[in-house]
């Protein structure tokens, strides 16, 4: 049984999860989506006796990103998000942050590939690319722990919204079914939105999927 553990705190507008991952024992974090206020979320987590020693990125929205560039500068931690993403994450008007009426723009510390393996903090997950909610979204997949965090490919019995810059319904499915429900069936989703599930009940009760 690994002991990798994931921890949640959800905040922000439109109640975005951000999570936090790390072994059993251990102070260092992987720190996933800041949604809103970095430097409550840096606090809430110093509180808990926790790090950041990374920010990962599923994608680039403005509910993903908002807190992003405060909690690096508290934190130090560097930013990563997918290769595919760079463009939006740095257009307020594509990432709907301007929209939303707090224009920002995050740019990234360093950026993956597909398929990469990366081991942070002695934990090491798999980049997944998922285009269709963004061309440039992405999950990462702990084997080990069984987890994969979807950001906003994936929700429970339910997909992201594709009428955003660079989304594509026809690519979200794709990405879903051939991405993500190739894993096993036991492998806990961790949405951007919304309670977990996992890969095998989405896969007989998501109505977007079938």
């Amino acid at each position: 049984m690994s002991d990798i553990k994931i921890g949640k705190i959800t905040m922000g507008s439109v109640a975005t999860n951000c999570y936090f991952v790390y072994r059993e024992g251990t102070n260092k974090v992987l720190f996933f989506d800041p949604a809103d206020q970095g430097d409550y979320l840096y606090t809430a987590l110093k509180q808990k006796g926790f790090e950041v020693s990374a920010i990962l990125l599923t994608h680039g929205h403005f509910d993903h990103i908002w807190g992003a560039q405060k909690l690096r500068g508290l934190s130090g931690a560097k930013i990563y998000a997918y290769e595919g993403e760079e463009k939006l994450l740095m257009d307020a008007r594509m990432n709907v942050s301007e929209m939303a009426g707090r224009a920002c723009t995050v740019k990234a510390n360093s950026f993956f590939k597909d398929g990469e393996e990366v081991t942070l903090e002695g934990m090491t997950f798999r980049v997944i690319s998922t285009p269709g909610h963004t061309s440039g979204s992405c999950c990462y997949y702990f084997e080990e722990a069984g987890i994969l965090i979807s950001g906003d490919t994936l929700f429970q019995e339910s997909v992201g919204r594709t009428d955003f810059a660079t989304g594509s319904a026809s690519d979200l499915v794709r990405s879903i079914r051939e991405r993500i429900f190739t894993l096993p069936d036991e492998v806990r989703v961790y949405p951007g939105h919304g309670e977990s599930t996992t890969v095998g009940y989405e896969k007989i009760h998501n109505p977007f999927c079938q």
